[in-house]
């Protein structure tokens, strides 16, 4: 079951409403932190009601967060942070919800990224919120957090929760500029959409980028700016300091990441992959899979990603010999990808709109879905890489080493068939 953080505001109630759409268990947690007297209160009362009207489990908790910040010496949005991921903690443990999921959207997400600009970062801080991630406490490391409503703007939530007939609590001190989220948000976002009215989706796409290079640049996980600057980043080839963090969008082989030539993060298909006609190509960590099916050709391309090297061969098939698939490898219909001239498998590219039809399955599957079923980490869906149709971008050929779409399965009418094999560097 599902643990939702409910404020009372219009995102929590667009999130809780969405949550109800899909069907599956969820309770609520209401954290009542006493700032704003009789009117936290009634966030504490509305959002009891609404729990009550849907018959979920409703848990809420009072905080004397004043007290709190003050006994601590920290500021008291850093304690309302704390004490209430704390308790969802806590409630995870006690009742055994799987996950916890808030309703930061994509304007909060920008709102971080200038935030730590501002105040100085390094890779890691220009990444922005992730759509899955863990409970930022270390007590509680191990327990889902998960941001579902993290690419809608706050003008989308709008439009979707008037659209629905949601009720949703006003936070009075939103207007106000004491907080430096509101400064941002009342003062300076909107000086911003003057210059570019979609800076929020700009701003965000940014951060994909930039959380895309991340993941192929750093080998030893994810780490903070001032780590960088004092120690270095470690790398495959090597530190690199905090004063070249700012190079390193340049490309991969500078860093020692990946093969000059070989990908680029960011879905540049086609245009960083290595292919030629001569066969599987000598690059660290390959692998060739060629062999198995008759073969009066072949044609080889190697795909790096992270540790993972990626072999792909073209065969010619007669259809004599019965497809036989091992763990780690795929076989499909190279005419029905597309492949060459079409279909390119490259790290990174995965998209919101993606789907697959996986192999035997009735219909189609959202990728988020069947990352989600597999348990795939969102800190690994940068390394995974797609072959994706040249029809539609958002049609998954192939997740590879994992499955591929129904739809190119090798047949009796197959001529030509592709093989994907992975090996780990």
């Amino acid at each position: 079951m599902l643990l939702l953080a409910v404020s009372g505001g219009i995102d929590s109630m667009c999130l809780m409403e969405k949550v109800r759409e899909e069907g599956g268990p969820f309770a609520v947690a209401h954290c009542n932190f006493g700032l704003r007297g009789s009117e936290s209160d009634g966030d504490e009362a509305f959002v009891r009601a609404q729990a009550a009207r849907l018959g979920v489990p409703c848990h809420v908790k009072r905080f004397d967060t004043e007290a709190y910040a003050r006994e601590r010496g920290i500021s008291i949005e850093m304690a309302a942070r704390r004490l209430r991921y704390q308790w969802f903690g806590r409630l995870c443990r006690e009742y055994g919800y799987e996950a916890v999921a808030v309703a930061h959207n994509a304007n909060d997400n920008a709102e971080t990224l200038i935030l730590n600009l501002l105040r100085g970062t390094g890779l890691k801080g220009i990444t922005g919120m992730k759509a899955e991630g863990f409970i930022p406490e270390p007590d509680f490391g191990d327990i889902p957090l998960l941001r579902p409503l993290l690419e809608m703007t706050r003008e989308e939530i709008e439009t979707y929760a008037r659209g629905r007939g949601l009720s949703w609590r006003e936070d009075s001190t939103n207007a106000q500029s004491d907080y430096k989220r509101n400064k941002l948000r009342n003062l300076v976002f909107p000086v911003f959409a003057t210059i570019n009215p979609s800076f929020i989706h700009t701003l965000n796409r940014n951060m994909a980028r930039f959380a895309a290079e991340l993941a192929l640049v750093l080998k030893n996980g994810p780490i903070s700016g001032r780590e960088a600057e004092n120690q270095g980043v470690i790398l495959k080839n090597g530190p690199i300091s905090g004063r070249e963090e700012a190079h390193a969008s340049k490309p991969m082989a500078t860093l020692g990441r990946a093969p000059q030539g070989q990908l680029s993060p960011g879905g540049l298909q086609g245009e960083k992959l290595s292919r030629n006609g001569r066969g599987p190509q000598s690059v660290p960590g390959g692998h060739d899979a060629s062999g198995g099916t008759r073969s009066e050709a072949t044609k080889g391309l190697e795909v790096c990603a992270s540790s993972r090297a990626y072999s792909i061969t073209e065969e010619m098939w007669d259809g004599t010999e019965a497809v036989k698939q091992p763990e780690g490898v795929l076989i499909l219909d190279a005419d029905k990808a597309g492949f060459p001239e079409g279909a390119r498998p490259v790290p990174g590219t995965w998209e919101s709109g993606d789907w697959i039809k996986p192999l035997g399955a009735p219909g189609r599957k959202k990728l988020q879905d069947w990352f989600t079923d597999h348990h795939i980490p969102a800190d690994e869906k940068p390394f995974v890489p797609l072959l994706k149709s040249p029809a539609d971008p958002h049609h998954v050929l192939a997740v590879i080493p994992f499955c591929i779409d129904h739809g190119v399965r090798v047949t009796a009418a197959t001529r030509r068939i592709l093989r994907i094999s992975a090996k780990n560097g």
